[in-house]
């Protein structure tokens, strides 16, 4: 009898007290990722009379006197969140007479399949210089990688033409920002 009350409360014990450590034991975690877009120039892009500045969000191209009245610029937007991207001419002489997308294609197996046709493009005006400019807008770009993955990213490739007879003695400025849109309320 003794043999069978020292099992019952061995066997008590090995059932009862991991069921209470267990319990004792449990960790919640949470976290947020941040939303994040980068823009950039495509590394095989090279073009004579042109400077490319990338910094995160941001590219500003310079166009000398010596560069073509018609570039196509090949841009890369990754992005773990929705996005916008907006555009903006300075120019002292130089004339902007058009600034459209002419292409959008996904990079690799890394970028989501939607991102191409949720791709939406606003063309407007700017409101001082009345030169044609746009916002784009966009979803979630990349499943996976990192902020320099060949495979991750849109590639938009960005269509200028200038007026070129006033091209020449001018320095032009082509700025394009890439901005988060929150996904989450």
């Amino acid at each position: 009898m003794r043999l069978r009350c020292r099992l019952l409360t061995l066997i008590a014990v090995g059932v009862l007290v991991p069921a209470g450590v267990k319990a004792q034991s449990s960790v919640t975690l949470t976290g947020r990722v941040s939303e994040v877009v980068t823009l950039s120039v495509a590394p095989n892009f090279n073009e004579a009379g042109v400077d490319v500045v990338s910094n995160g969000g941001t590219v500003r191209i310079t166009l000398s006197g010596g560069t073509s009245p018609v570039l196509r610029i090949p841009l890369l937007v990754r992005s773990n969140t929705g996005f916008k991207i907006s555009a903006l001419f300075e120019s002292t002489t130089a004339v902007l007479s058009q600034l459209s997308i002419e292409d959008v294609r996904a990079t690799g197996k890394l970028a989501a399949p939607q991102s191409i046709n949720a791709f939406h493009i606003k063309p407007q005006l700017d409101p001082d210089t009345s030169q044609p400019l746009f916002v784009a807008t966009g979803p979630r770009i990349s499943l996976g990688g990192t902020l320099t993955s060949p495979n991750n990213a849109l590639q938009i490739t960005v269509l200028i033409r200038l007026k070129p007879e006033q091209l020449r003695a001018s320095l032009v400025h082509l700025t394009f920002v890439a901005t988060p849109v929150s996904l989450t309320p």
